[in-house]
This record gives structure tokens, C-alpha cells and sequence, in this order.
């Protein structure tokens, strides 16, 4: 194939692996020593003129297709519009205008010009409603011919009456005016606006009204709430409401009286009548404090004034205990004023007055008149007589001496130790409701005599001299008691019997659950604890305390044995003889001897085990169950009991220390001999279910 074949069939010009070549690019030729034509184009008129209409046709076109229709509402009607834009488009009433800001003006005869921009929207067809604000009007406001009243519009201060061509915005207002004296004044008004002039005419009313006064005599004053107004007869304008009249006229009671007064209506009050004012009456006696009388009515005490009708005379009688009656009669004058003394004379008395000591001193009325044993005058009144001496304590009564009558007081002054003892109560109630007697003690012989039958050898004789009162309690302990200091105690059950009913006396105690309930107690009465204790454990003993504590063994003896003669002292609780008597106590009975080694023969006191507390009759120093019901821990250690012989004991407390505490008395289980004695000392340091006590403590 020929280069010239290739040329016109490129596409047969391909590779032995079927693949076409390159396609042959075209050039541009040019003719060697030849240039090229430059391309050129010549309008002519005409197609200016054409090409310059297809254009404003084409962008004529376009505004239409793109602009929005535009109405503008605008109130009131005659306002003159100006949209300030180039391509702004008025048909009719509707503007054609492209999207975006529209600046527009509007002005209007009497209203505010407006020049605003409005935003186009997207929206083919748009109203935009404007209301041009009017401008203010002119309001000019007379209240008659009252002027000087204060304007308010709309609550703000606007000037005084008459108010002329006051600027004021166009709308709605509340006028108000108020002036003194004058019921206030309120309207509204529309104020049209738009530089126009607008009047309003207003009446204020009086607030008050004409009240008419008379008196007789005439020219008194007349106060309206406490200013003066004029004389009598008198018209005066009063501002409506309630208000306190006061008619005054020298030498004449003053007159007062409320009235209510109402606007514009005239009042005339009745004549008022003055009556002549009282005189008045100063009263002094001498002494003071005399009771006055006016024509038989009380009047009071001197020093006294009182007010009296003038031109009457008037009896006055003063009366004072002790003094004569005296009678006065005076005279006053309208308005007067007198001063009145009056001495009274004294009744007097004898009274001869002996008093032991001899050298006390006598006080009547609290003034000093020597050695108190005289013969005195005394008033006859009521007199505070004292008696006063150094150490003893002060006499004071109040004596009334009797004129006629032969009186004498004898008067023997108390020394202060006798009040002290006298003040001391011989019965006292504890914090747990025991009765506690107080005892006087003495001296006596404690423990029994070798010759007496029964006797063990810890009960030798014993001189014991008990200085300190002490305060002894009538019954044993009892479970209700105890259980107010150890709610968890039981005191058991005997042969089936309980013997932890409240009444029963407590068992089961040992001497240190004794001593504290002893400092419990003290606690309940804020008392200085006797008894010491460390961790709850008692350690040892206050003797100066007055605390509650158990009985010495010495004071436990005393009130069990001594029976009115400290030498003569009880063997028995009942006596010097074996059996007891019937029903005198509870003991081992017949009715214990299932289980008990040793009873009473033919006795039956009706209990086995423990009694309730009181259950028997007390003995002659009155207390209960010193023998029988149960035996009692007492104070003291366990240990010698002294020598026949030995010198004075005096408030022995014990041995300083020991294994074992003392008992003493019998109890339920005890029927022999030894045990009923009351001079039988047993010891221990255990609980056992016979054994309870009875609390003690000194007086001082």
C-alpha cells in the first residue's frame, strides 16, 4: 500500500498484533512567502440598534421573571409614599421590586414622617402595613374658677390649673387633680393627637362642709382634732370625716363630743350647755395613809386629790387605826384649787412587855425603842412588834393593843440551835419511798452476858456511846425498791414459793450490791455518796458523809434493843421469854419444818419464806421486822467484838477491814434459842436468801 493509501485509510494502518497506531494529527499549512488573513467583523447601525434592544428586552424580561409584587397598606390614606429605589416599579397600587432591603419614605399632614427599609422576601406576592404614629396634640384643662389644683397624667406631675396647650401624645390618658380641701378629681381622655387642640372643663367639689356651733354662755372655743377653730358662736368649714370636737370656756367643765361630718351637707349641732368646772381639793394628814370620806362616799388615802362640785359645801372625815376621827367642811369656787392638812390624834395603850433574855432589844414598826422589857404606849392599831438579841432568833408580831384592857406580852426568844433542832424533821421520805424515823441515840451496852443462855462467844460486852443522830429506815429493802437501782435482780424461789414479789424484802444481795444501792440513792438526792467506789467495786468509806450507808452494828443494836431505859435492854424481840407471842413475827414456824432442821414448836406465823414488809407489828421504837422476815447486813467488817471491861466506844464503824461483814437479827429460817436473841452476830460475804437490809444515815 502506497504512503498516499495510508493517508486515506489511517485506519488500515495497523501493527502485526492488531493494534492500531497513532492517528495522524491535521496541521495547519501556509504557503511559503504568504500570511494569513486576520478575521474581522463590521456592525453597521442597524445592528447595533437591534443588538442594544435584544438586550434591554432580555433584561426586561429578566426583571419581570425575578421581581416580586409589592402592595404598601399605609394608614391613614392621604400618606405620601416614596420608595427610594431605582429599580422600584409602580403598577397601580403594587410595586414591582427584586428581593432584598426596599428603603421607603412616608410622610403624612400631622403624623411623624417615616423612613424605614422593608425586607423582600422570596414570596411572590408581599404587603407590608405601615400605621404612621400621629404627633402629639395640645390639651388645655380649666377647673372653673378654682385654680392653683395639681394635674396629674398618667400619674406623672403636670402642672396647676388652668393648664394650657400641655403637648400630650396622642391615645389614651388618666387625668387626675387633686387641690386641699377638695374631693379629688379623675377622668380619662382621648387625645386625638396631630397638632390639634383638645379642651376639658372640670368642677372640683368641697370636701367639707359648713358645721354651725352654740353655746351658753357663748365664747368658748371650739377645737377640731385639737386646733382651735374660733369662739362660739361660730361657723367653721370641717373637711368630711370623723373628727374630736373640744368646747373650752374658762371656769366651766370642757364639753367634747366626735361628729362625722359628710361633704357638702351643712350640719348645726344642738346648743351646748357648759356646765361650771369643779374645784379641786388637795387632802394631806398627818401620819399619812388616812382614809377619806367626801358627805359619807370614800374617796381614798391621804395624800389625795379630789375634784368637787363648786358652790356646794362638802363634809370631810379622815379615819386611821389608831387615830381619832376628824371632820373638815369646806367651799369651792369653779376652778379653785385648795390645799388641806389635817393632824390626827392618836389612841394610845399600854402594854407592859417581859421578855427572856433580859437584854433583848424592842422594835415597833421597824423604829428602835430600847430594852425590850418595859411598859410602852402603843397605838391602838395593829403594830409590828419585834424583839431582836444577838444569837437567838428575831420575835416579830403584829400585836393590837386594846385601849381599856390591861395587856402584857411574855416572850421568851428561841436560841438559834434551838430553831436548828427544832427545824430538823423527826421523819423523812427517800428517793425510793421509804419512811426513815430519826434517832436520837445513847449510851448503852451492846452484846449478852456469858450466863445467858444461848449466847456464842462474839457477843462479848460492849460500852458503846452514839453521838451522832442518824436517820434509821422503818422497813427492810424491798424487790420494787431494789429493782429501781438493778432492774435484772431476782431474789428466787423457796420450796415453790417466790420470793421476788414487790412488797417481799430484797435477798440475794451480797454487802457490796447493798453499799451500792446505798450511793445510788444518795445520787437520787444529790448527796455526797458515803461509801467509795472504784470501777463499782466499794474500796472503803467517807465517815463525814451524809449519805445513805447500812447501819452501823452499834445503831442496828440501839433502835433493835433499846426499849425507853438504854439499861434495860431487850433479850427477845418480844421480850426477856421464849415462845414468841402469837403472830408477832415471821420466824421458823411449823409450816417450814419439811425443810428446815430447827423450828418453833406451836408456832405459825403463816409464811414460808419471807413476809412482805410490815407485814408484823413495829417494835417500841418503831420499826419493822428487827427480828424475823430476814436477817440484815450491817456496816461493819467482821471481826472482835472487844473486851469486858474495855474503855468507852463512842460511834464505833467496825474493824478498818476484813474477809466478812456482819449480820445481825433473825430471819424466816432461824427458830432456835441462839438465833432469836437480838444480841446474835452471824457474818458472811455471800448472798443468801434470808438475809436483806436496811439503810441508814446520819443527820449530820
Amino acid at each position: 500500500m502506497s504512503d498516499d493509501d495510508k493517508i486515506k485509510n489511517p485506519s488500515s494502518n495497523a501493527t502485526g498484533n492488531g493494534n492500531l497506531e497513532e492517528p495522524i494529527q491535521p496541521i495547519d499549512f501556509t504557503p511559503v512567502g504568504q500570511t494569513s488573513k486576520k478575521f474581522s467583523i463590521k456592525l453597521s447601525p442597524a445592528k447595533i440598534i437591534l443588538s442594544a434592544f435584544l438586550l434591554l428586552f432580555v433584561g426586561v424580561a429578566w426583571f419581570v421573571l425575578s421581581a416580586k409584587s409589592v402592595y404598601l397598606d399605609v394608614t391613614p390614606e392621604t400618606s405620601l409614599i416614596s420608595v427610594q429605589s431605582p429599580l422600584a416599579i409602580k403598577i397601580g397600587p403594587r410595586y414591582l421590586v427584586l428581593q432584598g432591603d426596599l428603603p421607603v419614605a412616608v410622610t403624612a399632614q400631622g403624623y411623624y414622617p417615616l423612613d424605614t427599609n422593608l425586607t423582600v422576601t422570596d414570596q411572590q406576592a408581599q404587603t407590608f402595613v405601615i400605621n404612621m404614629q400621629p404627633l402629639p396634640g395640645f390639651l388645655t384643662l380649666n377647673s372653673g374658677n378654682i385654680n392653683g389644683a395639681q394635674v396629674f397624667i398618667d400619674g406623672q406631675e403636670a402642672g396647676l390649673t388652668p393648664l394650657t396647650n400641655f403637648e400630650l401624645a396622642a391615645g389614651d390618658h388618666i387625668i387626675s387633680v387633686t387641690l386641699d380641701r377638695y374631693q379629688p378629681f379623675e377622668t380619662a381622655i382621648f387625645m386625638e393627637g396631630r397638632q390639634t387642640s383638645q379642651s376639658l372643663d372640670i368642677e372640683l367639689l368641697p370636701a367639707w362642709a359648713e358645721v354651725s356651733f352654740n353655746t351658753s354662755p357663748a365664747g368658748a372655743v371650739v377645737s377640731v382634732d385639737g386646733q382651735d377653730r374660733g369662739q362660739t358662736p361660730l361657723v367653721a368649714e370641717i373637711l368630711e370625716g370623723e373628727h374630736e370636737i373640744l368646747v373650752k370656756l374658762p371656769a366651766h367643765k370642757a364639753w367634747t363630743q366626735s361628729i362625722d361630718v359628710i361633704a357638702r351637707q351643712a350640719m348645726t349641732l344642738p346648743l351646748i350647755e357648759l356646765e361650771q368646772a369643779d374645784g379641786l381639793v388637795l387632802l394631806q394628814s398627818t401620819p399619812s395613809n388616812a382614809n377619806v370620806t367626801m358627805d359619807g362616799v370614800f374617796q381614798g388615802q391621804t395624800p389625795l386629790e379630789i375634784i368637787v362640785p363648786p358652790g356646794t359645801t362638802h363634809e370631810l372625815s379622815f379615819f386611821l387605826n389608831g387615830y381619832q376621827e376628824t371632820r373638815r367642811t369646806f367651799t369651792t369656787r369653779p376652778e379653785q384649787e385648795v390645799s388641806l392638812l389635817v393632824n390626827l390624834d392618836p389612841i394610845l395603850s399600854s402594854v407592859e412587855i417581859s421578855v427572856t433574855p433580859q437584854d433583848a432589844e424592842l422594835f415597833v414598826n421597824g423604829e428602835f425603842k430600847g430594852n425590850a422589857n418595859q411598859t410602852i404606849e402603843l397605838l391602838a392599831a395593829t403594830q409590828l412588834l419585834e424583839i431582836k438579841r444577838e444569837g437567838y432568833v428575831p420575835f416579830e408580831t403584829n400585836f393590837v393593843s386594846r385601849p381599856g384592857l390591861e395587856q402584857k406580852l411574855d416572850i421568851n426568844l428561841k436560841t438559834l440551835e434551838q430553831q436548828r433542832l427544832e427545824s430538823i424533821k423527826p421523819l423523812i421520805t427517800n428517793a425510793t419511798g421509804q419512811s426513815m424515823k430519826l434517832i436520837y441515840p445513847t449510851t448503852f451496852q451492846m452484846g449478852a452476858s456469858r450466863r445467858e443462855p444461848g449466847r456464842q462467844a462474839n457477843e462479848v460486852l460492849r460500852n458503846v456511846n452514839l453521838t451522832r443522830p442518824f436517820y434509821l429506815s422503818l422497813m427492810e429493802v424491798t424487790n420494787s425498791q431494789f429493782a429501781r437501782f438493778d432492774k435484772e435482780h431476782s431474789s428466787g424461789v423457796i420450796e415453790g414459793r417466790t420470793l421476788s414479789n414487790n412488797n417481799q424484802p430484797v435477798v440475794r444481795v451480797t454487802w457490796d450490791q447493798a453499799a451500792l444501792f446505798c450511793n445510788w440513792l444518795s445520787a437520787q438526792e444529790d448527796l455526797e455518796p458515803f461509801y467509795i467506789e472504784e470501777n463499782g467495786v466499794i474500796s472503803g468509806f467517807n465517815p463525814a458523809s451524809t449519805g445513805y450507808r447500812l447501819p452501823t452494828e452499834a445503831e442496828w443494836a440501839w433502835a433493835a434493843r433499846v426499849d425507853n431505859d438504854p439499861n434495860s435492854l431487850l433479850k427477845f424481840p418480844w421480850g426477856p421469854e421464849l415462845p414468841p407471842p402469837a403472830n408477832h413475827g415471821n420466824y421458823a414456824d411449823i409450816s417450814a419444818g419439811v425443810f428446815l432442821g430447827r423450828i418453833i414448836a406451836n408456832y405459825n406465823d403463816g409464811y414460808l419464806g419471807t413476809a412482805p414488809v410490815g407485814s408484823f407489828a413495829p417494835n417500841s421504837n418503831g420499826f419493822f421486822d428487827m427480828g424475823g422476815n430476814v436477817a440484815e447486813w450491817v456496816h461493819d467488817y467482821y471481826g472482835s467484838s472487844g473486851q469486858i471491861g474495855a474503855a468507852l466506844e463512842t460511834d464505833p464503824l467496825g474493824p478498818a477491814e476484813g474477809t466478812y461483814h456482819v449480820i445481825r437479827g433473825s430471819s424466816w429460817a432461824h427458830g432456835t434459842i441462839t438465833e432469836l436473841r437480838l444480841s446474835f452476830r452471824d457474818y458472811n460475804n455471800e448472798a443468801r436468801d434470808d438475809v436483806g437490809f436496811r439503810v441508814a444515815r446520819y443527820l449530820e
